[in-house]
C-alpha cells in the first residue's frame, strides 16, 4: 500500500526548535498515516471492551489537544467550548462517535494543526503562554514536549486500533 500522507524524519543535527517542531509534525503525521486507506466505519470502529478508543476519536481529541495549547494557553484565545466536549460529556472527543462525520472531524483536525504552526512562528521556546495550566506559567517548549508526549501516547494506541482493523502494524 502506498502512503497518501508525507511524512519526514526529523533532523538528527538541528536547533532546538527545529528539532521540536520536526518530531511534533513527525507523530501529527504518523496519526493520518494510521487514519489512511480506512473507511468511515472502520476510523469508528472502538478498540476493546470497555475502551472508548477508536482512531477517528483519536483524531478528535487530537484537534481539542492542538486547540487547547496553541490557541487557549499559548495565545490566550477564548476558545469556550471544544470542538466535541461538552460540560455535560468531558470526553465527547471519544465517546460520540457513532455517527461522527468522519471528513469534517479530519478537516477540523487539520486546520488545528495548521492553526497551531501559524501560532507558533517566530516565537522564542521561552514564550510563556498569555494563560496559565493549573496555576503554572507554561512555555512554548513544554507545550511543545508535552505535544509530541501527547502524539506520541496516542500513536500508540493507533497502532493496535490499525492492526485491530486491518492487521497493518509498522510506523
Amino acid at each position: 500500500m502506498t502512503n497518501l500522507t508525507p511524512r519526514v524524519d526529523p533532523p538528527t543535527s538541528a536547533d532546538e526548535t527545529t528539532m521540536l517542531t520536526a518530531w511534533l509534525d513527525f507523530h501529527r503525521s504518523t496519526l493520518a498515516l494510521k487514519c489512511e486507506g480506512l473507511t468511515d466505519d472502520q476510523l469508528r470502529t472502538r478498540s476493546v471492551p470497555p475502551s472508548n478508543l477508536s482512531l477517528i476519536g483519536l483524531v478528535r481529541h487530537m484537534a481539542e489537544v492542538e486547540q487547547y495549547w496553541f490557541q487557549d494557553i499559548l495565545l490566550g484565545a477564548d476558545v469556550g467550548v471544544g470542538h466535541y466536549w461538552t460540560e455535560d460529556n468531558e470526553d465527547g472527543d471519544f465517546d460520540d462517535v457513532a455517527t461522527a462525520d468522519v471528513a469534517h472531524d479530519l478537516a477540523t483536525w487539520h486546520a488545528e494543526v495548521d492553526a497551531a504552526r501559524r501560532a507558533i512562528v517566530g516565537l522564542p521556546l521561552d514564550t510563556v503562554g498569555k494563560r496559565q495550566r493549573r496555576e503554572a506559567d507554561v512555555t512554548l517548549r513544554w507545550i511543545l514536549v508535552h505535544m509530541i508526549e501527547e502524539y506520541a501516547r496516542h500513536n500508540g494506541h493507533a497502532d493496535f486500533l490499525r492492526e485491530l482493523l486491518d492487521g497493518r502494524t509498522g510506523e
